[in-house]
């Protein structure tokens, strides 16, 4: 376990959680029409933590092996991604600005998953649980979207 790489990595996700503290729903989103199938608010931040931590210590185990730039790089683009969500949803209120981005985060985190289970399986494995949930969290932003247009 190389700490210090991990540690970096950790920031990095830190930086992107950040965000989300910034920008945090309040009670625009609390009045949006949502689905049912909403994930209660408390869920986030655990889930968040939980995913931060996993993308983290996959990254630093794949950053240990030889041939692993178009991976990180990989990593880099989703968690930049990352980071443009929130402001953007819950800052600017533009749901499908927010859409196009976490399409481009779904898209990223894919090739993350793959990259790196291509070089170190158990690292692919752990950033997985994060595509199910961008995936979840598309369906939320395009169902929020569709059902509040006038934040579109």
């Amino acid at each position: 376990m190389d700490w210090m790489l991990f540690l970096t990595f950790l920031a990095a996700c830190g930086a992107a959680g950040a965000t989300g503290a910034m920008f945090e729903p309040g009670t625009w989103y609390d009045n949006l029409d949502k689905p049912v199938w909403t994930p209660p608010g408390f869920m986030f931040p655990l889930v968040w933590i939980t995913l931060y931590i996993a993308m983290s210590y996959a990254a630093m185990r794949v950053a240990l092996i030889d041939g692993s730039q178009q991976a990180l790089a990989f990593w880099a683009m989703q968690i930049a991604f990352n980071t443009l969500w929130s402001p953007v949803f819950f800052g600017l209120r533009r749901m499908r600005a927010a859409m196009v981005i976490l399409c481009c985060l779904w898209v990223s985190v894919a090739l993350t998953v793959v990259s790196f289970y291509l070089l170190d399986p158990l690292a692919g494995a752990l950033i997985a649980p994060y595509l199910l949930w961008v995936t979840i969290a598309g369906a939320l932003n395009f169902s929020v979207w569709k059902r509040n247009p006038q934040f579109a």
